[in-house]
């Protein structure tokens, strides 16, 4: 199978290199949506002349709206979407559902594409985002070989997958972390990345969700996905060259190339790794140092007061940049070569396998034998990768048109869609008649500056009369001139009434049935019970039956095993059931059962609401990183009941990168909990199953503002921490009485723009 290479473009020169390195897309962000806000972006006019350039060079190009809407941004999703319809772009990649309804209801001509953002991680929920609409899904970054082949054998879905860039510790679309932090949330493209932080605990101070780099390199020709995707929007120009150039060759044949993979990392590198494409691995962890490092070409061998002394692997010149790994410091100390010095004499360029000195800078921390020694800038790669470019204003997108021109004794006319003019003169009987109508064709195709492109033109000449070619342009200008190509301009579907409120009942959400001992269920609207892989009907068997809700987790990398648990709840009687990813739309009937959402699936706007209403969901759960602007909005226009959650322990990280020092071979496995802090932040981290979740150790609680939110329910969620039965009675009492646990907890985005 032929396989796309869709590489990134945060601006307009790396989509260029992009393509001149042999991506066969690019995908690329407008100024607001993108989940790489802080990238520069692309403007409308940049974007229509890089479109053009690309379709030119039959080159894709895909644009990312892939971030959550909130309500009162739906005007301007539009206006992004008319910029992307009149610029003709091949796809859209996105993340909000009700983006993706928008797109589906007014601009059926765009294709979908899930953003990575939606957590798709195994078949089933990327079968359940094919059937809304989407012609691709581009799937979690924690993938395996297998899983990725088991997804891409869905017939007539399009499957994209990363092979090379940054890695997220948690799972894409379900990482809070940087937006209860900072309030710049990832699924708003304004992560800060607090997860490369240092943090203490028992084995010391580490950055222990710091990722290495994902880098497939030969094993791209292993990938089973049709389109292999290069992370990079925030990445220089020279980065996406090197990088595109890089498997454009491993794709076309011609190997890995060495020196290009170094390249690579000279250019912009954490260390490599392929992260779980092969099966499970733990060494994915960059837990000593963090940041760019570039290419290991040495270890300090001897050092002197002021310089340092080693044998060099790679070639090294005058003022490129070194780094060294200094114990002590979390970024490697870099300086730029000022002097260089082979068997004591100064030079301006090493070979390979020299022993160089190397003046170190006044400021230099104290660095010892063995340190390692990265080659971090070369002056020879930044001149390496050159590329061509059109010049400014040389493509834009046009729109073909028909034109009749009409040639009668007395006057020339032309019209083309709606629009007319004409040019009197007199003609007599041409000699050659072919020769009026090559004059009108050669007129006519010269579209200029202008949006136009000439498809058909039929010259209506019955009398075969002659007209000068002077006039037959002025005939052109004059029409040319009139012409006005309508802009595109969608609409917001329509919304359903909002449904008819009663009084705010409560909802418990548990994975513990024994934490309800001393609370009275009679209170409760709702029990909401988080399956796992163990869950059997008897697990329940003294709470009241009517009000159990049965919910799946937000993840399940083994849905065939969670089939036999669903079935034997199903074959109990139990109707009412609960999804956090989209997963669930595939292993449930909406259509016989009572199934709502729950807060993975991001609520934030009403088309999403309605959205999940048309797919028969009987209610929606609000999102815990919105603001109270925006909750209080939805709550009051929502066009079926919503839930808000007032009391939780929220889930900052998912992963599946372990955060055990152990080996797997010698892990105990079952659940452990680890102390971490950083500055005077205290988390608590889950480790279970091979899944890591991080906790504020703070809760999340909003119980004094919930009663100005009119939601329909009021939810209280005692999950994943091991509370007692009196731990959670009083907590209870207080939220349900909307008092706050305590003075210190967390209202994520409540007070604060999201």
């Amino acid at each position: 199978m032929i396989k796309e290479l869709l590489a990134p473009a945060g601006d307009l020169e790396a989509g260029y290199a992009a393509i001149f390195y042999g991506a066969n897309a690019v995908y690329l962000g407008l100024q607001k949506f993108s989940a790489r806000a802080t990238a520069p972006n692309f403007t409308e006019a940049q974007l229509d002349e890089f479109v053009a350039f690309a379709h030119a060079k039959n080159v894709k190009v895909y644009v990312a709206l892939n971030t959550l809407v909130q309500e009162n941004e739906c005007n301007d999703l539009i206006e992004n979407l008319d910029i992307c319809s009149r610029c003709h772009v091949d796809a859209l990649i996105l993340q909000d559902l009700g983006a993706a309804r928008v797109v589906r209801e007014r601009y059926p001509h765009l294709e979908m594409h899930a953003s990575t953002q939606m957590a798709v991680h195994n078949r089933e929920g990327a079968l359940a985002l094919k059937n809304f609409g989407f012609s691709r899904v581009v799937v979690a970054r924690e993938l395996s070989q297998k899983e990725i082949a088991d997804i891409a054998s869905l017939p007539d879905l399009e499957i994209e997958a990363f092979i090379h860039g940054a890695l997220c510790y948690s799972y894409s679309g379900l990482c809070l972390f940087s937006s209860f932090e900072t309030g710049k949330s990832a699924n708003r493209g304004k992560c800060l990345y607090p997860c490369r932080a240092c943090f203490s605990a028992d084995d010391g101070e580490k950055h222990y969700f710091s990722m290495k780099d994902m880098a497939l390199e030969r094993d791209v020709l292993k990938m089973p996905a049709y389109s292999l995707k290069i992370e990079g929007r925030k990445k220089s120009a020279l980065y996406v060259a090197a990088v595109t150039d890089f498997y454009r060759r491993l794709l076309d044949g011609k190997g890995a190339d060495k020196n290009r993979a170094d390249n690579i990392k000279q250019i912009f590198s954490r260390p490599w790794c392929q992260f779980h494409f092969n099966g499970k691995d733990k060494n994915v962890i960059d837990r000593d140092f963090v940041g760019h490092r570039g290419l290991l070409v040495a270890r300090v061998e001897k050092i002197t007061p002021h310089s340092i002394f080693f044998k060099t692997n790679h070639i090294l010149a005058r003022h490129d940049g070194l780094q060294i790994d200094v114990s002590g410091f979390e970024k490697p100390f870099g300086f730029s070569l000022l002097k260089l010095r082979v068997n004591g004499k100064n030079v301006v360029e090493t070979r390979e396998g020299d022993m160089v000195e190397v003046v170190l800078p006044p400021h230099a921390p104290k660095v010892q034998v063995g340190d390692k020694i990265y080659l971090a800038s070369s002056s020879a790669v930044k001149g390496a990768y050159d590329f061509d470019k059109p010049k400014p204003a040389e493509f834009k997108n046009r729109t073909e048109i028909d034109i009749d021109v009409f040639v009668t004794p007395d006057k020339i006319s032309a019209q083309a869609l709606n629009f007319y003019a004409e040019v009197d003169g007199v003609f007599s009987p041409a000699q050659n008649v072919a020769k009026t109508s090559e004059a009108a064709q050669k007129a006519f195709a010269k579209t200029g500056d202008t949006a136009l492109a000439l498809r058909n033109l039929v010259v209506h000449n019955d009398n075969h009369l002659f007209v000068p070619a002077s006039l037959f342009n002025d005939l052109r200008r004059d029409l040319f001139a009139k012409i006005q190509i309508p802009s595109y301009h969608g609409a917001l579907p329509e919304i359903d009434a909002p449904r008819v409120k009663s009084s705010p009942r409560w909802i418990v959400k548990i994975d513990n049935p024994l934490v309800l001992e001393k609370i009275n269920t009679d209170n409760l609207a709702e029990i909401t019970f988080l399956l796992n892989e163990k869950s059997v009907p008897e697990d329940l068997k003294d709470l009241p039956f009517d009000k159990i809700r049965l919910a799946l987790p937000a993840v399940c990398r083994h849905v065939k095993s969670f089939e036999r648990v669903i079935a034997a709840f199903l074959n109990a009687g139990f109707k009412k059931w609960e999804i956090a990813n989209y997963w669930g739309l595939s292993v449930l009937d909406c259509s016989s059962l009572d199934v709502s959402f729950d807060r993975q699936i991001y609520m934030l706007n009403t088309q999403a609401l309605q959205a999940v209403k048309n797919l028969r969901a009987s209610r929606a759960t609000l999102s815990v990183e919105d603001s109270f602007d925006n909750l209080t909005r939805l709550a009051e226009k929502s066009p079926l009941p919503v839930a808000l959650i007032v009391y939780a322990d929220v889930e900052l990280f998912t992963s599946a990168a372990c955060i055990r020092s152990n080996d797997c071979n010698s892990c105990p496995r079952g659940e452990k909990w680890i102390a971490l802090s950083r500055a005077n932040q205290k988390y608590m981290v889950l480790s279970r199953d091979c899944q890591t979740m991080v906790f504020d150790k703070r809760p999340f609680c909003i119980a004094s503002e919930a009663q100005k939110i009119s939601a329909d329910f009021y939810r209280i969620d005692f999950l994943y921490k091991p509370y007692t039965p009196d731990e959670a009675k009083n907590i209870f009492d207080k939220v349900t009485d909307f008092s706050d646990v305590n003075e210190s907890v967390l209202k994520g985005n409540l007070y604060r723009a999201l």
